[in-house]
């Protein structure tokens, strides 16, 4: 039986590093707008953008997604899909973040392979080759291993494989914050419970693993610029103007 699919896209206003985030200008539109025509490009199944703030719906339904207004409250935006996508149709939830207003929609696609594979698959998410060495001992940027069937091993910020011996040569990956879900996982996920772990790593993807699930992860030249401070949204206006893919930029 076929699944279905459908894309979701936390977004809210309370960003404490960058206020009204997702309705700042880029390239003359707002940037939740590019995120969600990124999102209809993907062309998978219906954009849901959930959110708790009326003039993001506002861009959003302007723009052709659907909108879910959700409480306040939530701690995640994983917390956020759950609330939405308990009234919305979808045997499979992609979770779009709404500060990724260059994702590829290749990248969107990519992400849902595994289910076709595996029918008890839970979890999925990206992984691109690590772009600088000194990339492997940065904190900012998390690195994944995965076993031989392409599943999650683990998840950090620390340097990881650690290249014990200068000869070694490991391919280090990095992880891309893009996720889908079964929808009675996604339910699940916002119950369970943080692990040691995660809280410090600070990565909420770590109380998966701890909780005995897999994560399977797809890799491949899935490079993007998430925009967490208004000079990531300069550099993505200037890739934007110059039309030239996205690339991985700190």
């Amino acid at each position: 039986m076929t699944q279905s699919i459908a894309i979701g896209i936390p977004a809210r206003m309370a960003s404490t590093r960058f206020p009204d985030k997702p309705l700042a200008l880029l390239h003359g539109q707002p940037m939740i707008a590019h995120v969600v025509n990124r999102a209809i490009q993907a062309n998978v199944g219906p954009v849901v953008v959930a959110t708790d703030d009326q003039r993001i719906a506002d861009v959003a339904l302007d723009t052709g997604a659907r909108v879910f207004m959700s409480q306040h409250h939530h701690a995640s935006g994983s917390d956020r899909l759950a609330e939405a996508f308990a009234h919305v149709d979808a045997d499979i939830i992609i979770n779009v973040q709404g500060d990724e207003p260059l994702i590829d929609p290749a990248a969107i696609r990519a992400v849902i392979r595994p289910f076709a594979d595996d029918k008890h698959l839970v979890m999925a998410t990206l992984a691109h080759p690590l772009q600088r060495d000194e990339d492997l001992h940065d904190p900012n940027v998390v690195k994944v291993v995965c076993n031989a069937r392409g599943r999650a091993m683990y998840f950090s910020r620390a340097a990881i494989p650690f290249p014990r011996r200068q000869t070694d040569n490991h391919q280090a990956w990095q992880h891309v914050g893009l996720y889908a879900y079964s929808r009675e996982f996604l339910m699940q996920y916002s119950t369970l419970q943080d692990c040691p772990q995660g809280n410090s790593e600070q990565l909420e993807q770590l109380k998966v693993l701890y909780h005995g699930y897999e994560i399977a992860v797809t890799c491949g030249d899935f490079h993007t610029i998430g925009v967490d401070t208004p000079e990531d949204l300069r550099r993505a206006e200037a890739l934007l103007v110059a039309r030239v893919p996205p690339v991985f930029v700190k």
